[in-house]
């Protein structure tokens, strides 16, 4: 791995560019088993660098409320009520600027490496309303002036409480009803745009603020459960068949791993990229993990049980971040690991269930149980972040497939704060390593469960997969919205209007391949192939099976198996099912 410049495959790019699509993921597959993304070690220094800043920053805003005490103090004020609360806004502000999840090279934000906060504060950017048909004065998808008053407004509400005293004058916590303002503006900021809304971790740090607005007496309590939800909603998203996949996956792009190691996170490295018995072993043990120790927390008051538990669950949690996993969630993972130690350490005592609020009690259930049954049954209605199914596999995908020529009418016609990761990518590197690094890309999400349907898709999409620019959804969503991480609803059918509406692309010049994430009570997943131009084009299932026991690249010679539908639904239909 270079320090400056991408670890790209080893190969004849002009005798590669010759090959099938599935023939080019090949090479670009057997090399991230071993190398990863190849990323230059430059741009993991840069991650340690914003970690650090991260950090040292929420330590420094914190210490300057009045009656705190100075970072030397550090020690004796860590893990005080307004303490953590103010550590909760620091962490929405910095999320919501962008400077956290999906931020910088891993999620193809490569120059600049952060869209976000530029994209949101510009008027003409497209946003995408959550419910645009349903809640009024919501609907299209331009951004406005009164959007970015808006968003400044967030912004400026947490800076106001990072920089207010506690109710008592400096302890204490902070006052309900400030809290009650930034939390406000978050919720209508998500009605007009759901991207930013997201991009706040609102149902985590979101639902915090909500814990907040009731008597401290309660907060600790609610906090302890709302952590432990987090916890066993990520350890039930994982109870599937493509866990393991993003294991071997995660980890072949862990610097800090060696290539031995990683050729054994594959049946037969390099020819069977299916996940060992080593890689299956390494997910269903850290799922048990996150059952079993979060449990133990909850349950124990204190002594050596509970330190021991605290202990595995900061391993587990630097574990995570060592991986440098796609879509960077670092920061999020420094802040369960301070949370543990301030609400299972220090504040161990203080029982979980020990809640004195009914309506703190509902809040919690419709937050915690609710909405994420909701989204293992009805993936298509939830978000996998309030479903709380994270980094498990099971995602909603897409495959933007532009015709040669075109996809330069995103830059000609679409409001962005940067060009698209090809451009980026282009004037960093030049235009040979621009298209291995994007292909690398394609790889990375072919090696996963459901790429083998995507790649599978293709073909059934487009009349000569050759002649067409393919783009994963989430770098479109990244540069046309400003912020990605996962969640291939940005990038569905609404996104595909929006682009559509402004860019005027003729039939056949862009289709996308859409994949839904698997219901947990299902052993398939719906499809979607869409025309920008002409709408649906067909939709049906294809079965987990099929994926999980085939390569990337897919070179078998009989077809990727489908079940369509033998009526497709109208475009109008299906594009108001997803808003």
């Amino acid at each position: 791995m270079g320090f400056l410049a991408p670890n790209t495959a080893d190969i004849d790019v002009r005798q590669w560019r010759t090959r099938p699509y599935h023939q080019r993921i090949r090479p670009l597959a057997q090399h991230w088993a071993l190398h990863g993304f190849g990323t230059p070690g430059v741009v993991h220094l840069l991650y340690l660098v914003k970690i650090t800043a991260y950090a040292l920053g929420g330590i420094a805003v914190v210490s300057a409320t009045p009656g705190i005490g100075g970072i030397a103090d550090f020690g004796s004020w860590w893990a005080e009520p307004i303490v953590y609360q103010k550590l909760v806004v620091w962490t929405l502000l910095y999320e919501i600027l962008g400077l956290g999840c999906g931020s910088g090279p891993l999620s193809s934000h490569f120059l600049p490496p952060v869209g976000a906060f530029l994209h949101w504060l510009r008027p003409g950017t497209v946003r995408l309303p959550s419910w645009p048909g349903r809640i009024p004065f919501t609907s299209g998808t331009r951004r406005t002036a009164a959007d970015v008053t808006l968003y400044a407004a967030v912004l400026g509400a947490a800076v106001w409480l990072l920089f207010t005293p506690g109710d008592a004058g400096g302890g204490g916590v902070l006052a309900p009803w400030r809290v009650a303002v930034l939390a406000t503006l978050l919720a209508l900021l998500g009605l007009r745009d759901k991207t930013v809304f997201l991009a706040a971790r609102a149902e985590h740090y979101g639902l915090t603020l909500l814990v907040f607005l009731f008597p401290v007496t309660d907060q600790t309590a609610a906090l302890k459960l709302v952590m432990l939800a987090l916890w066993w909603g990520a350890a039930s998203s994982k109870l599937n068949r493509h866990f393991p996949f993003v294991v071997a996956v995660m980890i072949s792009n862990s610097p800090l791993r060696p290539a031995w190691f990683k050729r054994r996170l594959y049946r037969h490295y390099p020819d069977d990229l299916r996940p060992s018995a080593l890689a299956a072993a390494a997910a269903h043990g850290g799922t048990v993990i996150e059952y079993v120790v979060p449990l133990v927390l909850v349950l124990s008051h204190g002594g050596p049980v509970t330190t021991i538990a605290l202990t595995v669950m900061v391993v587990f949690h630097l574990h995570i971040m060592s991986t440098f996993p796609m879509g960077v969630p670092l920061e999020w993972n420094v802040f369960f690991i301070y949370s543990a130690l301030v609400l299972f350490g220090h504040d161990a005592a203080v029982g979980a269930f020990a809640l004195h609020s009914p309506l703190l009690a509902a809040v919690l259930v419709l937050s915690l149980v609710a909405v994420p049954v909701l989204g293992h049954v009805r993936p298509d209605l939830v978000s996998f972040l309030p479903s709380m199914r994270y980094y498990a596999g099971n995602w909603a995908t897409s495959l933007w497939c532009f015709r040669k020529g075109t996809e330069h009418r995103l830059n000609e016609h679409i409001v962005k704060a940067s060009g698209l990761p090809v451009d980026q990518l282009t004037r960093l590197y030049g235009a040979e390593a621009a298209e291995l690094v994007l292909h690398q890309g394609l790889a990375w999400r072919a090696m996963h469960s459901h790429g083998r349907a995507l790649v599978g898709l293709l073909p059934r999409a487009l009349d000569d997969v050759e002649a067409y620019d393919v783009r994963d959804g989430e770098t479109v969503a990244g540069a046309v919205l400003g912020w990605n991480f996962g969640d291939g609803h940005l990038h569905d059918e609404q996104l595909i209007a929006a682009v559509q509406q402004r860019c005027g692309f003729a039939p056949g010049d862009l289709r996308v391949v859409l994949l839904e994430s698997q219901p947990t009570h299902r052993q398939s997943q719906h499809y979607r192939i869409v025309d920008a131009a002409t709408g649906l084009i067909e939709e049906g299932h294809v079965k987990v099976g099929e994926m999980v026991t085939r390569q990337p690249w897919l070179d078998e010679t009989s077809a990727f198996p489908v079940e369509p539908l033998v009526t497709p639904r109208p475009a109008t239909e299906v594009a108001a099912a997803h808003e």
